[in-house]
Formats: C-alpha cells, sequence, structure tokens
C-alpha cells in the first residue's frame, strides 16, 4: 500500500509544475537523461564553432563583391509578434561564379600545387629523419634516454615567434653563422627567402618531435625476435628498419605522414613570413595566393573566402578518408595488454 502511495505522489509530482520542473523530476529518477542532455550540449557547441567560420565564408563568397559592404547579413523574421533579427547571416546574393574567378585573377592553382610540394617534401624528411630517431628510442638503451626524448617534445612546445627573427636574419643570407656566445663567424649561408628551403626547414623542426614520439611508440612494440632473424640473415640495423621494423609499423608510419602533412598544407605563421612574394614562381603557398585578391586600394572579399573553401578542400578531403587511420594511430599503445 505504501509502495502505490509513493508512486501515486511521483505520478503527480511529475505532471505538476513547469517543464523544467518536470525535466528535473524525471532528471532525478533517470540520471542518463542528464548524461544524455550534456552530450547534445557539448555537440551542439562543438558543431557551431567549428562549422560556422565555413559556413561565414561560404556567405561571403557567395555574396557579390558589389553587395558586400551595402549592410547586415543578418535577416529579420516575424515568428513572434515584432520582427527580430535571426542571428545566422545568410548570403545577399548568389554569385558561385567566385569558385571560377579565383582561378581566373591568378594562378591559384598553383599556389595549391606549392603547398602540396612544400608538405610532401616535409613530410619525406620528418619521416627518414623520426624513423632512424624512433629505432633508437623506441628500441636502444642508452644513458640518458627519457631526458633526451623529453627535450625532443619540448621543442614542439616552443611558440614558432621564437624561431622567427633567427631563422629570417639567416635565410635573408646578409648575416654570418657564428659560434653561440662568440663573435666567431663559421659560414654566410645563401639567401633562401621565398623558396622551399626556407620553409621545409623550420616545418620539418616544428613537426618532427611529434612523429618521432608515435614511430617511438610504434617501434618499442615490435617483438625484438624479428629484428633478430632479420639480422640473422645478413642485414644490418638499418636494413631490418626499412625491411621489417617499417612494414610492420605501417599504421604508425601512416598516421605521422597524414598528420605532417595536413600541418604543413594548413600551416599560416612561416608561409607567410618566409614567403614574402604573392607570385607563384616564388614557392608561395596557399596564403601568398589568398592575400594575392588585395590590392593597395581594393579587396576582394568575396574572392579571399571562395579561395580559403577551395584551398581547404584537399584536407577536409583527406581527413575524412584518413580519419579512422589517425585515430588508430594516435591511440596506439594507451592500453597495455
Amino acid at each position: 500500500m505504501a509502495t502505490d502511495q509513493f508512486s501515486d505522489s511521483d505520478e503527480r509530482a511529475e505532471t505538476e509544475g513547469g517543464p523544467l520542473e518536470r525535466w528535473t523530476q524525471q532528471a532525478i529518477r533517470n540520471p542518463e537523461r542528464v548524461y544524455r542532455a550534456l552530450f547534445y550540449a557539448a555537440m551542439i557547441f562543438f558543431m557551431v564553432t567549428t562549422l560556422f567560420p565555413f559556413y561565414w565564408l561560404l556567405v561571403l563568397a557567395l555574396t557579390p563583391q558589389n553587395r558586400l559592404l551595402e549592410g547586415t547579413f543578418l535577416p529579420e523574421v516575424d515568428l513572434f509578434g515584432p520582427a527580430v533579427t535571426f542571428p545566422l547571416p545568410v548570403p545577399k546574393g548568389f554569385n558561385p561564379a567566385a569558385f571560377v574567378e579565383v582561378f581566373q585573377q591568378v594562378p591559384f592553382h598553383q599556389f595549391m600545387l606549392n603547398s602540396f610540394a612544400l608538405a610532401v617534401t616535409t613530410t619525406i624528411i620528418v619521416l627518414f629523419i623520426a624513423s632512424l630517431a624512433g629505432y633508437v628510442f623506441g628500441r636502444l638503451e642508452f644513458p640518458g634516454r627519457g631526458v633526451l626524448m623529453l627535450g625532443i617534445l619540448a621543442i614542439s612546445y616552443f611558440p614558432p615567434a621564437a624561431f622567427v627573427i633567427p631563422l629570417f636574419e639567416a635565410f635573408t643570407g646578409n648575416v654570418p653563422v657564428t659560434l653561440p656566445f662568440t663573435e666567431v663567424a663559421l659560414f654566410t649561408p645563401p639567401r633562401l627567402l621565398n623558396t622551399p628551403g626556407s620553409m621545409v626547414i623550420p616545418f620539418s623542426a616544428l613537426f618532427l618531435p611529434l612523429s618521432i614520439f608515435i614511430l617511438t611508440t610504434f617501434y618499442s612494440q615490435i617483438p625484438d625476435g624479428l629484428e633478430d632473424a632479420a639480422r640473422v640473415e645478413g642485414t644490418s640495423r638499418i636494413g631490418a628498419l626499412f625491411r621489417v621494423i617499417m612494414p610492420l609499423s605501417a599504421p604508425g608510419v601512416a598516421t605521422a605522414a597524414i598528420l605532417t602533412f595536413i600541418s604543413v598544407y594548413n600551416e599560416y605563421f612561416f608561409s607567410s613570413i618566409m614567403a614574402t612574394s604573392t607570385e607563384a614562381a616564388n614557392w608561395s603557398p596557399i596564403v601568398g595566393g589568398i592575400l594575392s585578391y588585395q590590392t593597395q586600394y581594393t579587396t576582394q572579399f568575396n574572392l579571399m573566402a571562395a579561395a580559403s573553401i577551395v584551398g581547404v578542400l584537399p584536407v577536409v578531403i583527406l581527413v575524412i578518408i584518413a580519419q579512422e587511420r589517425i585515430v588508430s594511430g594516435l591511440t596506439a599503445g594507451a592500453l597495455k595488454e
């Protein structure tokens, strides 16, 4: 009888009061509703903050240039009496031809090819060096291995701005390289500004620590017996690395390659400083192509937005195709069997 009275009181509590009070009563009885609500709130926040910049670029790209400066992009709706401003902007016109004009005004495809070539070259260099370093840290025992690994990883936390001034002076070819803490000149470096070297060198240095860490994790999981068997057959340590260990660590190698390629392709800081020319022939990456739509007196915002969307499409496609590989590679080694 007491149970029936308690159930009746709960049912009355769920039907009385306002919507928030009823939802709170139901959440107390079923905490899963709270977890589900928090999950949807986090997902909506993530989707809005991630996708809104692309939506805003699409609005700017589709709006004709002569209507961009006319006024607000927020439409007015009349759903609750007086007209209110809807918070989601809409294009003021429809001009898909902007996605064609970006290739007609400047050779934007060459800027994209420059970024692609820089990303591929950096990825090859990083994978080669990171494979050797990952082998040393993952499979050899030597004093100070942990401290040295920590020092390498610490480089990835340095702000890129800390390297700009010394690298820029070195790449201009006007200042000789001297011994640290002395005035003894060693040599005068060649001028590398507006060449692939001025971007590939800092790219490789910045993105090398993460690849070393990933490959170290994978190489350390290869059984020693497989490498010993290869060495018994007559191969060297380097031969065993490239013939046995790297093929068996293909998921880790692929993850390091994909992450390096995406990071270099999207890199902005060094690309905008080391490529001072907006000419595609001077190895200017996508950043230079986007800035070429801006002159001393005019800025074609719709073309800059359209070029930004076109430039990022290859990376979006690559991430969609390789997302499973990236996640599996980054989480490998997180669990001990």
